[in-house]
């Protein structure tokens, strides 16, 4: 990803806790994160048709964790200088560019190493719980189903510390609540998602976030990826990585 100076945002007020080493390296620059060998190769394809069709390839990168945040996170950095924020995956594609897009999504391909299965089970848990996110908030007053869908397929951020195994054995002792809120802030993703883990993490519920993810994970049959945001709600659906 393209380098880019951030701005702290300033200390939550409430926040009075004792930080932790790993919570002090999340200041700095976090790695690529990988994307699905199959979501390359459908976007390969898409990209190689005469009349690229923008909605089958946001369809594409929004069905994949990874891509959809390397593409949010290069959406951040090119719109840092202004006032528009994008927040819809077609709109950062049909900004940056196709071949822009292409080499986020690319930079970090999914080893077939001892994470992929659990790489393969949290990417599927995230796209499970943004399908009924989406439906959820359909039923729901005043909520943008497509805003809906992100939250709850970026939901599972603040695990990827410890599947992706970025701090070593000091993941495991990370609260992923916290650890999401402070990687949506340094990637400058939509305030909606930022909302999201500000409440999971400080237990509010200003926003109808919170409640969209844990409808979903009522209505979402069980999976096994680790989700320990939920674990009062499905309790099975967590087994060590």
């Amino acid at each position: 990803m393209r380098k880019k100076t951030v701005r702290r945002a300033e200390p939550d007020s409430k926040s009075i806790r004792e930080p932790q080493q790993w919570e002090f390296e999340i200041a700095h620059d976090l790695p690529d994160v990988p994307v699905l060998p199959e979501t390359l190769l459908r976007l390969e394809l898409e990209a190689q048709e005469r009349c690229v069709d923008l909605r089958a390839m946001s369809d594409v990168v929004l069905s994949d964790l990874g891509a959809t945040v390397q593409i949010l996170r290069l959406s951040a950095v090119e719109c840092s200088d202004t006032d528009r924020r994008l927040t819809r995956i077609q709109d950062c594609i049909s900004n940056l560019g196709l071949s822009a897009c292409l080499e986020a999504v690319s930079a970090q391909p999914v080893a077939r190493d001892d994470r992929y299965i659990a790489i393969a089970e949290t990417w599927a848990h995230s796209r499970e719980i943004a399908h009924y996110s989406r439906q959820a908030a359909e039923d729901t007053p005043d909520v943008n189903p497509d805003e809906a869908y992100l939250v709850g397929l970026l939901h599972t951020i603040g695990l990827l510390p410890h599947v992706l195994g970025w701090y070593g054995s000091a993941s495991r002792s990370m609260d992923p609540a916290y650890a999401g809120f402070q990687m949506a802030r340094k990637w400058s993703l939509p305030h909606f998602a930022v909302e999201y883990f500000r409440e999971i993490d400080a237990g509010g519920s200003a926003t109808p976030w919170p409640e969209i993810v844990h409808k979903a994970h009522r209505a979402a049959n069980v999976t096994a990826s680790l989700c320990p945001l939920e674990h009062r709600t499905r309790a099975k659906l967590y087994r060590a990585i």
